[in-house]
């Protein structure tokens, strides 16, 4: 969809600059709408986003000589309806330099459109010259002024002024309200919404042609509507639209104290219109992790439209093991929100959070770092969590070249510094070779087992580096065959001072397959029925397999 979305645009760009004059006296200003509705999204992508990326497209096919400029709105501040700028001024050859001003445009304002079209207008010196402005815009005006006046005051006062206005997104009744600006001024207004809309419009503004008429609207049905409410990052905003999020409108009781009561229903989605019940409701709006309450009445044969403010900013929340890696999709983050809920979540994490400081905890296999987000109310923004971890691949060796295949393997990791009690932290373990751990830099030991073959090897960790613990067991198997046994012991062959010998485990079965460190060893069989036991020495060495037979 986003794909047909560009080439839509871009057709419809290139429909609104091919209409202009190509004499180099000519001028134009292009003015793109940057108020925070801009955030919204379309499958994922933000409309800023797609409106920098078509207009790239439409400007490397301009005229050089085709003296044009680039003005914004809404890209600096909040809730300030002067907060318009002219970023390129009217020039020869500014395709570059108005794309790269669309690039660092970051939308979080109003929607001040008609200020715009005059101030470009002014700046094309409307009333001497031939000039065209091209609004595009995804909002109407929110800043207290008529476009449709405007619109017809510049008309009169131009020597030949036109205003082209692509509506991106907007619905028939918001288009309506800007489609004057065009009307007025015998320019074009043309909907980003489907292909087949824009094949008409492309072939009535290219080819001169009748549009087919409109079919006869059928009557209105009276409404129902007697809830319809709106949502706002904070005061001053614009408010959410579909792919802003998606916000849930739970209904509760008024309970006695004037708080939520018994849940009544619930209602989805950022422009939710809809028939309830007449009486008096708490409202909790809630969107991801941010949300508000407020008490609203509902009357018959009224429409209640609450604002809530949710007092919340916007989260992109990447998780990265080290400087210059990408994203991890398996790293665990974990967010503590000011009023001390939780959650966790995988991988990147786009979300809205209440404004205030949320407590973050990144893990990456068994790297941990803690660190903290301070989002400001209508906030929109981005943060790399570098958890600085390294990552080191554990394996184990009988003997030098011959590597240890087998699942029972196992890796213990331990911080190799020690506490007053003499004893390690357990960081991490796992089963079988190339054992896998991501840890935070520092010095540890690896505790590598396999049967009874045990060996401790010290190594350390740099963030962003990887590196293989290659853990050799000086190990070999003895292989211990007993008919008629019920009992197979290994011990070792050289006694302690106190005459006992080290035990390394028994097999209740006439085979014992045992991995054991290279040395002697005694071997003691107790068989079966009571019938007595036999004892027999043998030896392993380091990558081999020695097998005996006990009759």
């Amino acid at each position: 969809m986003i794909r047909s979305l560009l080439r839509t645009l871009a057709g419809l760009f290139v429909l609104l600059l091919l209409g202009l004059p190509a004499l180099a006296a000519d001028k134009a200003i292009i003015i793109l709408d940057a108020s925070g509705s801009m955030w919204a999204q379309i499958e994922g992508k933000p409309r800023i986003e797609i409106a920098r990326e078509t207009l790239k497209q439409v400007l490397e096919g301009v005229p050089a000589d085709l003296e044009l400029g680039f003005m914004a709105y809404g890209h600096r501040s909040k809730g300030d309806c002067k907060d318009i700028e002219m970023l390129v001024d009217p020039a020869p050859g500014t395709a570059a330099a108005i794309s790269a001003a669309a690039d660092t445009l970051s939308p979080k304002g109003k929607t001040p459109l008609s200020a715009a079209v005059r101030m470009a207008a002014d700046e094309l010196k409307f009333t001497e010259d031939k000039a065209t402005v091209i609004l595009i815009t995804d909002g109407i005006e929110t800043c207290d002024a008529d476009p449709c006046a405007l619109a017809s005051e510049l008309e009169k006062a131009g020597v030949d002024f036109t205003v082209n206005v692509v509506g991106f997104g907007l619905s028939a009744e918001e288009g309506a309200k800007v489609k004057c600006l065009a009307d007025n001024t015998g320019g074009k207004y043309i909907s980003a919404k489907d292909a087949d809309g824009l094949k008409t419009a492309i072939d009535v503004a290219v080819n001169d042609t009748t549009p087919p008429p409109a079919p006869t609207p059928a009557p209105e049905p009276v409404s129902d509507i007697t809830f319809a409410p709106s949502a706002i990052l904070a005061a001053g905003e614009d408010p959410l639209v579909d792919g802003d999020g998606s916000i849930s409108w739970e209904f509760h009781s008024v309970a006695a104290d004037g708080s939520a009561g018994d849940w009544m229903r619930t209602e989805y989605g950022n422009a939710y219109k809809g028939a309830i019940e007449p009486g008096d409701y708490i409202v909790i709006a809630k969107l991801d992790y941010a949300s508000v309450s407020q008490k609203v009445t509902i009357e018959a044969g009224k429409t209640a439209k609450p604002v809530f403010d949710l007092e919340a900013g916007f989260a992109d929340i990447r998780p990265i093991a080290a400087e210059g890696a990408e994203v991890d999709g398996n790293a665990a983050v974990y967010t503590e929100f000011p009023d001390g809920t939780s959650t966790t979540s995988y991988g990147e994490v786009k979300t809205y959070l209440p404004a205030g400081e949320t407590k973050i905890t990144v893990t990456i296999g068994a790297a941990k770092l803690e660190t903290s987000l301070t989002v400001a109310a209508g906030e929109r923004t981005s943060k790399d969590i570098v958890v600085g971890a390294g990552h080191v691949v554990v394996n184990a060796y009988y003997a030098e070249g011959l590597r240890v295949e087998e699942s029972g393997l196992f890796a213990d990791i331990y911080a190799a510094k020690k506490d007053i009690q003499g004893n390690r932290a357990e960081i991490a373990n796992t089963y079988g070779p190339d054992g896998k751990f991501d840890l935070m830099p520092g010095d540890y030991v690896a505790v590598v087992s396999f049967d009874a073959a045990k060996v401790e090897q010290a190594f350390t960790v740099k963030a962003g580096e990887a590196g293989a613990v290659d853990v050799l067991l000086n190990a070999g198997v003895l292989a211990i065959s007993a008919p008629n046994a019920s009992n197979i012991e290994v011990f070792a062959a050289k006694k302690d001072i106190q005459g006992n010998r080290a035990a390394f485990g028994n097999t209740y079965d006439v085979t014992a397959n045992r991995t054991l460190p290279a040395g002697d060893y005694h071997i003691v069989v107790t068989l079966a029925n009571d019938a007595g036991s036999k004892e027999a020495d043998a030896s392993v060495k380091a990558g081999e397999r020695n097998e005996i037979t006990i009759p």
